[in-house]
Formats: C-alpha cells, sequence, structure tokens
C-alpha cells in the first residue's frame, strides 16, 4: 500500500520516527524478539523484550529494555492464555486482538491486547481498560476476583515453595499429566543434564534412556493410584554427561502426588537427593571388609591345617616366642618327650616348666639362635628329662631354627626332636659286641679257654641285652597303663558332657524361645526344642541340612550367615531380622521379626556345629512401624504443610507444634518454641490483642479467623509492622473435651504493603498526568515551532547551494575568458600564472563545497534512503576497486577481512558512502616516514554488524578527535578535502539507527569502528 500523499517513501523505516511514535503513544507498546528451544524442532518458548514505550513502562512498571523474558517476569500469562495468544499471532502472520483480566504477579488489570508480527519481531500495542469496561467484562473481572480471593493464600505460599525449591540442593522436577510432561524443574535439576531442555516437553522425550529402569511405571503407578513412592539409593543409568554413555547414579528419590481442588491427581512431584559418592564409598569398604575376611578365613584355615600338620607330625615340635622362651605351641609327640602334660608347659616359660632342662647348656644354644638368626643342630645329644616323677636320659637329634615375624624380625625359635635312644644304644651295644667279638677272635687262636672265657662274656652280653629288653617291655607297659588311666579320664569326662547335655536338653525343652543345634559344614540339624519345631509345623528337620529343610531361608541369606559363623567362628547377633516361611496351601506369606544368634561351639578345638538361639519380635517391630508411621505421616503433615501451623495444648496454650514456616513467621527456632507458653515464648504479642482472640476462642469453643491482622514482632524493624491472616481453631479429645487450639496462619505483609503502595502510586500519578498533560501541550508546541525552524533551515540550505552554482559558473567562464584574452607572453608570467592557478582552484574548491551542500540539504530532507539487506564484501571490493589507482600510488597495503555471506540492512549507495569515505581517508592521511597499511575488518555479533578500518597513518590527538565529526572541520591541510565527508558519514550512520566511533593515536595510526543494527 502506497503512503499517504504527502509523506516521505521511506518514512515507515525511520527509528527516529519510530522512537517519536513509542514518546507519545498513549497505549502501551512493546517489542518482542522470539525465544526458541535449544535442539532441533525450533519450539517458540517464550519471549524476550527489545523495548517498552513510556506509557507501556509506566502501566506495567518495567524499564524500557528488561533484561529478563516475558514468561519470567509474567509466570502466569501461560494459564490466563496471553502467551499463546502472543505466540501463534506470531506464528500465524495474522494480526489479532485479546481482551483479559489479568490479576497477578503484581497486576490488577483489564487488558486489551492487539499483535502484530513484523519481521522476526512482535509489536504488541495494549491498553488498560479498566474504567471503561463492558458488562461482560465486569462480569468476568468479578468472577476472576472472587477466584482470585480464594486462591490467594495458596497462591502465595505456592509461590515461596517455588523460591524454596528452586534453591533447595536436591534435584526437584514437577510432571503434569498422565504424559508426565515437565512443569518446573530446579537448577540443580537442570544440571543433571545441561545440553537437554525439560520444560513443556514429556519425560519419555527428555531421557528416553531410561526406558526398561521401571522410572517410567513408578510415575504412572504414583500418578494413577494417588500414593506416593519413595526408594533410598535407587540406581539410575542416564547419558549424564551428554556423551552418548550411560553412567551410574543413585539416589535417595521420592514421587509425590499432587491434587488440585477436586482432589484429582494433576501432578507428581520427584525429589531425589545424589548419594552416588556414599553407595560408593560404602560399597568399596564392603568390598574391602570382604576381601578382608577372605584373607582373615584363609589365614585362619592355613593357620588351622598347620597346627593340624603340627600335631600328627611324627616328630616332636614345638614353638618358643620371646626372650623367656615361652612356649608358644607344640605337639603330642614333644610332650611325650618332655614327660608333661601340655597345659602344664603351654604359655610357660620354657625353663620355667621344664626346669630339669636348665644346666645342659640349652640357654647360650637359645639365645645365640635368638640373636644371630643361625640355627643350632645337635646330633644324637644325650639330654636328662623327669618323666613322671623320674628322671631319663636320652638321645636326641634336635633342631633349634629362629621364627620369623611378617616383617622379617626373629621373634622366638622352633624346636624340633627326634629321639634316636634306641639307635645310639644299639649302635653302641653293636660297638661294644664287635669289640668283643674282636678280642675273642683273637682269644680263640691263643686258647680254647680264652674261647670259654669269651663264652661266657657272650652270655652275660646276651642275659643284659634280655635285660634291656625286659626294661623296655616295661617302659611299654607303664605307658601303656598310663594311656588307658587317660582313656579312662577321658571316657569320665565323655559321660559328663553328656550328663550336662541332657541337663540343657531338658532346658532347652522347656524354654519358650526356639532353640536349635547344627552340625558340621552342612548345618544339619542335630536337635530342635518344640519351640523352634512349632516354627516349621509339618516339616521333619533332625538329620536335615538347613538349606534343605528351610529353603526359604537359603533364599533370605541365612546359610551365608551360618555359613560366615561356622568358618570364621565368630557369633553373629541378628536384631530384628525379618523372615518369612512359605505359607500353607492358600495362606498369604507372613513376615515375622525375631532376635536371635547364631553361635559355634567346639570340639577338640576346632567348630563342629552352630547354636540358634532365637526369640519373636514381631509384634514389638510391627507396633513400632505403625507407630513410627503414623508419626513420620503426621510429621510430614505439618512438617511439608504449605501453610504456617502451631498447636498449643491447655488453657496455658503451651507450645505443643511449630512447623517450620509458622518458627519463620514467629522469628524464633522451634527450639524456642516447644514446651513454653505463648505469651512467654511471644511477650510482644500479649498487649496486641491476640491474648484476647486465644481467649475467645477457649471459652467459646468456637472457631475464630481474622484477615491481615496486624503484629507487632520481635524481628521486625522500627517502623515495620506484619500483617497476618489466621485461623485459631479448638481442637477436641474422644470425650469431647476441649484440649487444643490449632492456628493456620497466612502472612499478608508484602500483599497489604503493596495495595497501600499502589494506592499511594495512584494518586501521585494523578498528580503527576496532570502536570504532564500541561507539560505535554508545552512539548507538542515547542515540537511544532522547531520543526517549522528545521524545515525553514533545510530549505535556506538547499536555496542557498542551488542559487551559487549560477554565480559560480559565472565566475568559471570569467576565468576561461581571461585565459583566452591575455596573451600567451602575459599569461606565462611568474605572477600571472599563480594568480590564474589560484583562481582555478578555488573555483574547484568553491564548487566542490556548493556540492557538499547539496547533499547535506538532501541528507536533511531525505534522513536515509530505503534499507534492504546489502552484501557489504561486495561494496568494500567495489570500493577498492575505484581507490585502486590511489592505493598503488601510495603503496598502501589493503588487507580486508569480511565474509561474502555478510549482510547489513542499509541504504547501498548510502554504505557505498560510507566505505568510500572511510578508506580514502585513510589512504590520504597516510604517515610519509613508513609503509601504508590499511585493515578492514567485519565481524557479526547478535545483534549488529560492526565494522573496523584500522590505519598506520598520522593519527589524531585527543582535542583534533572531538572535532573530527563537525562540519568544514580539516585538521590535515596538506590534504585536499572540504571537511564534509565525515560529517555525512556520521549522519548517514545514526539516521539508521548505527554508531561510529574514533579511537586514534599521533604517529600511531586510526581506527574508525561503525555498528550497523540488524
Amino acid at each position: 500500500m502506497p503512503p499517504p500523499a504527502g509523506l516521505p517513501t521511506d518514512l515507515s523505516a525511520s527509528h527516529e520516527l519510530l522512537h517519536a511514535l513509542l514518546a507519545v503513544s498513549l497505549t502501551g507498546i512493546i517489542l518482542f524478539r522470539p525465544v526458541y528451544a535449544a535442539g532441533e524442532g525450533s519450539e517458540l518458548v517464550d519471549l524476550a523484550y527489545v523495548q517498552l514505550s513510556p506509557a507501556a513502562q509506566r502501566m506495567l512498571g518495567l524499564p524500557a529494555y528488561p533484561s529478563e523474558t516475558f514468561r519470567t517476569l509474567y509466570p502466569n500469562a501461560l494459564s490466563t492464555g496471553i502467551f499463546a495468544f502472543y505466540r501463534d499471532t506470531f506464528l500465524s502472520g495474522q494480526p489479532g486482538q485479546y481482551e483479559v483480566n489479568y490479576s497477578y504477579d503484581g497486576l490488577d488489570n483489564f487488558f486489551l491486547l492487539a499483535a502484530q508480527r513484523s519481521g522476526e519481531l512482535l509489536l504488541v500495542s495494549f491498553s488498560d481498560t479498566a474504567e471503561q469496561q463492558s458488562v461482560a467484562a465486569v462480569s468476568l473481572r468479578h468472577s476472576q476476583a472472587r477466584e482470585q480471593a480464594a486462591r490467594a493464600e495458596a497462591e502465595a505460599e505456592r509461590q515461596r515453595l517455588y523460591q524454596v525449591l528452586m534453591r533447595m540442593p536436591a534435584n526437584i522436577a514437577l510432571l503434569r499429566g498422565p504424559d508426565h510432561v515437565y512443569d518446573l524443574v530446579n537448577p540443580a535439576y537442570e544440571r543433571l543434564f545441561p545440553a537437554r531442555i525439560p520444560l513443556g516437553r514429556p519425560l519419555r522425550e527428555v531421557i528416553p534412556e531410561l526406558e526398561g529402569q521401571g522410572f517410567y511405571e513408578l510415575f504412572d503407578r504414583v500418578y494413577e493410584t494417588g500414593e506416593p513412592f519413595y526408594e533410598a539409593e535407587t540406581e539410575a543409568w542416564a547419558d549424564f554427561a551428554g556423551t552418548g554413555e550411560l553412567q551410574c547414579r543413585y539416589y535417595h528419590t521420592s514421587f509425590e502426588p499432587i491434587r488440585n481442588a477436586q482432589g484429582e491427581v494433576t501432578e507428581v512431584l520427584n525429589f531425589a537427593v545424589d548419594v552416588t559418592t556414599q553407595v560408593e564409598a560404602r560399597r568399596q569398604v564392603e568390598q574391602l571388609h570382604l576381601v578382608a575376611q577372605a584373607a582373615r578365613a584363609e589365614a585362619e584355615a592355613q593357620r588351622s591345617e598347620l597346627q593340624r600338620v603340627f600335631a600328627q607330625a611324627p616328630i616332636a615340635l614345638a614353638r618358643l616366642r620371646g626372650p623367656d622362651f615361652v612356649v608358644e605351641f607344640a605337639n603330642t609327640r614333644m610332650a611325650q618327650i618332655w614327660g608333661r602334660p601340655l597345659d602344664q608347659i603351654v604359655g610357660r616359660p620354657h625353663f620355667e616348666a621344664l626346669p630339669d632342662l636348665r644346666g645342659q647348656g640349652f640357654e647360650a644354644v637359645f639365645a645365640g639362635v635368638l640373636q644371630t638368626g643361625e640355627p643350632y643342630y645337635f646330633r644324637e645329644l644325650l639330654v636328662t628329662i623327669a618323666q613322671a616323677q623320674q628322671s631319663y636320659q636320652g638321645y636326641f637329634n634336635i633342631t633349634y631354627q629362629p621364627a620369623y615375624d611378617g616383617e622379617g624380625h626373629i621373634t622366638g625359635l622352633i624346636a624340633s626332636a627326634i629321639e634316636v635312644s634306641d639307635q645310639v644304644r644299639a649302635r653302641q651295644q653293636v660297638q661294644e659286641l664287635n669289640e668283643e667279638l674282636a678280642a675273642i677272635n683273637e682269644e680263640l687262636r691263643a686258647s680254647n679257654e680264652e674261647y670259654l672265657a669269651t663264652n661266657a662274656a657272650l652270655g652275660e652280653t646276651q642275659q643284659q641285652l634280655q635285660q634291656l629288653n625286659q626294661e623296655l617291655e616295661g617302659r611299654v607297659a607303664e605307658r601303656t597303663q598310663a594311656a588307658l588311666a587317660l582313656q579312662a579320664d577321658m571316657l569320665a569326662a565323655a559321660q559328663r558332657q553328656v550328663a550336662e547335655r541332657e541337663a540343657f536338653y531338658e532346658v532347652f525343652e522347656q524354654a519358650p524361645a526356639p532353640v536349635a543345634l547344627l552340625r558340621n559344614p552342612a548345618h544339619r540339624f542335630e536337635y530342635v526344642n518344640p519351640a523352634y519345631q512349632q516354627l516349621f509345623a509339618g516339616r521333619s528337620l533332625i538329620g536335615q541340612a538347613y538349606g534343605t529343610a528351610l529353603p526359604e531361608a537359603a533364599t533370605q541369606g541365612f546359610v551365608k550367615l551360618l555359613d560366615q559363623v561356622y568358618q570364621t567362628g565368630e557369633t553373629f547377633f541378628g536384631n530384628e531380622l525379618p523372615f518369612t516361611p512359605t505359607p500353607a496351601v492358600g495362606q498369604p506369606p507372613r513376615t515375622s521379626y525375631f532376635n536371635f544368634t547364631f553361635q559355634a561351639y567346639r570340639e577338640a578345638g576346632q567348630v563342629a556345629g552352630i547354636s540358634i538361639f532365637a526369640f519373636d519380635a514381631t509384634e514389638q517391630v510391627l507396633a513400632r512401624q505403625e507407630r513410627e508411621a503414623q508419626r513420620v505421616r503426621l510429621q510430614a503433615l505439618f512438617e511439608q504443610a504449605p501453610v504456617a501451623i502451631f498447636v498449643l495444648h491447655g488453657p496455658t496454650y503451651i507450645l505443643d507444634v511449630v512447623n517450620p514456616p509458622m518458627a519463620t513467621i514467629l522469628g524464633r527456632t522451634p527450639e524456642e518454641l516447644l514446651g513454653r507458653p505463648y505469651f512467654e515464648a511471644m511477650p510482644e504479642l500479649a498487649t496486641q490483642g491476640y491474648a484476647e482472640f486465644m481467649d475467645q476462642v477457649w471459652h467459646s469453643r468456637q472457631s475464630f479467623t481474622a484477615r491481615e491482622q496486624p503484629a507487632k514482632l520481635r524481628h521486625h524493624q522500627a517502623d515495620e509492622i506484619g500483617y497476618f491472616t489466621f485461623v485459631y481453631q479448638p481442637l477436641f479429645d474422644a470425650q469431647g473435651q476441649l484440649t487444643d487450639i490449632m492456628c493456620v496462619a497466612q502472612e499478608e505483609t508484602e500483599q497489604v504493603l503493596a495495595r497501600q503502595q499502589v494506592q499511594s502510586l495512584n494518586e501521585e500519578l494523578a498528580a503527576i498526568n496532570e502536570e504532564l498533560t500541561a507539560t505535554n501541550e508545552e512539548l507538542n508546541e515547542s515540537n511544532s515551532q522547531l520543526l517549522r525552524t528545521n524545515v525553514d533551515l533545510d530549505t535556506f540550505v538547499y536555496t542557498a547551494s542551488h542559487d551559487l552554482k549560477a554565480p559560480i559558473t559565472n565566475i568559471e567562464s570569467i576565468a576561461l575568458a581571461l585565459r583566452d584574452t591575455l596573451p600567451a607572453e602575459v599569461q606565462q608570467d611568474e605572477l600571472i600564472a599563480h594568480l590564474l592557478g589560484l583562481f582555478d582552484t578555488t573555483v574547484v574548491r568553491f564548487r566542490f563545497t556548493i556540492g557538499q551542500l547539496t547533499d547535506i540539504s538532501r541528507l536533511q530532507l531525505a534522513h536515509i534512503g530505503p534499507a534492504e539487506p546489502v552484501a557489504l564484501a561486495a561494496v568494500v571490493e567495489d570500493v577498492r576497486l575505484d581507490l585502486a589507482s590511489l592505493l598503488t600510488a601510495a603503496g598502501t597495503q589493503l588487507t580486508v577481512e569480511v565474509a561474502t555471506d555478510l549482510l547489513v540492512s542499509f541504504s547501498p549507495a548510502n554504505l557505498r558512502s560510507v566505505v568510500y569515505n572511510l578508506l580514502s581517508n585513510a589512504i590520504k592521511y597516510r604517515a610519509v616516514d613508513r609503509p601504508s597499511r590499511v585493515r578492514v575488518q567485519a565481524v557479526a555479533t547478535e545483534a549488529a554488524v560492526v565494522l573496523t578500518v584500522q590505519d598506520n597513518g598520522l593519527g589524531m590527538s585527543a582535542v583534533q578527535q572531538r572535532q573530527l565529526f563537525g562540519l568544514f572541520q580539516r585538521l590535515h591541510t596538506h590534504v585536499e578535502g572540504t571537511g564534509v565527508g565525515l560529517y555525512i558519514t556520521k549522519r548517514l550512520i545514526e539516521n539508521a539507527g548505527g554508531t561510529i566511533a574514533v579511537e586514534s593515536q599521533p604517529n600511531v595510526g586510526t581506527t574508525f569502528t561503525v555498528t550497523f543494527l540488524l
């Protein structure tokens, strides 16, 4: 559509006109830029403010360029449909209107909105029609006012709760509807997935890798049933780092249903605390504990095996510890050699337990081995030992070797001994016999008598041998009798153990607690008392392995506990552990809780089995669980309530319950309030009418409601007062007796003060509006006068520049006529030639100046040509070609760094003029003492294109820079010019909304920076 007659064709693109319209518009005008979601899809999710008109600033109380987005400032614009209206208008490109009563976010107005898309911006015009409402609008306003009154308390609390959720260190998200669309996420939750934008998108789309982990089903179940869910250390696998690789984290997480006023579940609140570090640390400790247990078990097994080998070794073995050579261990063979029971020797110093070995040289040998670490060997050593109260001499092969600890230090000796008495004596006897036989042979050669003598000696020897055999048989008999006596003692001890065991069985049979005895590594039932059998009625236990007889116990981990006790010998104490036996057919499973012990019992020093003693603690556990559940529910009710609550007990009003919001309102900690009379804890309220309110409720037994009741609390400043809406509700016991008063309160201070401030501001605004009306009338008159003056000045400049062209032409003609008239010899005169040259130069400069004045007048009248996208690189290249001869003559090295696809919204002719002026000046004002270098660079930012032209020329002082853009300002006279070019350049740029700046140092160079708005 063509513009109205009499207006310039480019008037619609004028930024000055836009600013003027915004300034004088009585309706609010807003320019928005759309904000899109990250990633593919480009969903329009918000609007950013570009500029607000003064009227819009006054109506909304916002600055001209707000930094926050539309939905951040007005979160309720989504529910009232305003954002949807803006979004649909922008996307459709069609203008639209919308009426709405907006009573949220500090506003209470009935707005008429009109919107229209303009390029990539949205233009919104609105007016507050509160005073011209239609009947329908009034009805709507009254309806919304009633709804607002009903929701005011909840909404205020919701806002406070929202702030708390936003600042909590836990991960919190609110998901709406059956598709679980993200409605709210706090910063901690956003940091879980920094590369994703969850708001407005369903859970399955935002975190698809949760498929198959049960989380989607949990959200569905909580949403459908309305039952909350909590789980500690929940395992979750997701791409938290955005690398495509799944990572495992653990959370204490809860899913809470959020209901609307009709009790319907509309949202699910997800609250999660990251405990990955704690879980991994605990698991690492548990793994280390298991490794340590295995190592200890292996060491114990090796130790047991070594002891068994030592005990059964055919040689005598003993270990002596420390400088006192305490007998730490000795096997049965060594005890036989020492002739003493092991219990009289083990644990005592060697020479204290065996005093008869003193003085035979063993002390020095022991000390030498302990000090030097060198083993010591005896071969067929004759040793005297007191055995069975008798002295015994025997021959022994003995070895004393040093014993080392884990760090290689000598801690004692290891003694090994083999008795070789029989061999030594037999050899001695054989040796003696050989000697005697040799003598006999010699004597036989001598005579028969000597032979007989020898036979007699041989007979005597045989008798000695017989006697020796008899002695050996006697010793064997003695040892046999000793063994029989020992066997009798062991039999008597066994009989006593059987008797004791029978007595224990009698006690166990009558015990009300379950008792059982298990034997061998398979944990075979050897005994169960009636109480234990009653737990598994109808099952045969005796003789059966524990895991076979009670398979459910095996699956519940009890067999592992038994294995651990059997292997380590350490008693296990179970405290209220659950056990669920297999139920009878058709019966539901029932879990019981037991306090029990698994204790190893030993036979011959080895673990032979495990005893079980149990006590049924099911009733106590269930009762405690129920009490705890009730306590937790009640505590959660008060702690999580979105309103402030306290409960006063008895006629003295003892503070029995105070939840965190109430403690915050009262300005005390719960510890300062609980258990104290209300007016003792809050003495400042005793004289403000609150005692009368409570007495009225206590005596009338009726509830009391106060709205916006003033209160001066301890934490208030001297000139500060709070306003509260609260209900005092009497509470009765089962017999109908009044026992407590419950208070539910909501602070209204901000709303009351805001309303008072709005009222005061309205009064001030009314007065200001009257002043502004008068001022506007004066400004309008002044603007009209200035416009007329500017038009007159522009007309004068244009007329003067036009009228001066004819005289200049006449002067130029006169100069030509003189050259034609004057004789050649006269023109060659030095003075005449100089004057004619000055005449020509003056005419050229005069004509150039008049041309510049004409350009200025056109600039004043037209401002700028029509703006359109122009390729900046192409313009720079055109100018470079035009200046090619000048660049060559000056020897200038030109560097251009402008992307070929970089576009600038500008008049093509004006853009060329700007580039030409800047580049030609950079060449003309070069320094003569160094090579000329000029660099042209352009970069695009979010809101503009920045062009820089940098040279290493003459440069300018600070004073010259301030004069640079003035009309007819020439700072260097050795170069041709009129001082108009930069003036025109600056006007062209600023008329288009851009800026130009200069930085320069004398004899260093100059940089011009031009900013073109997008």
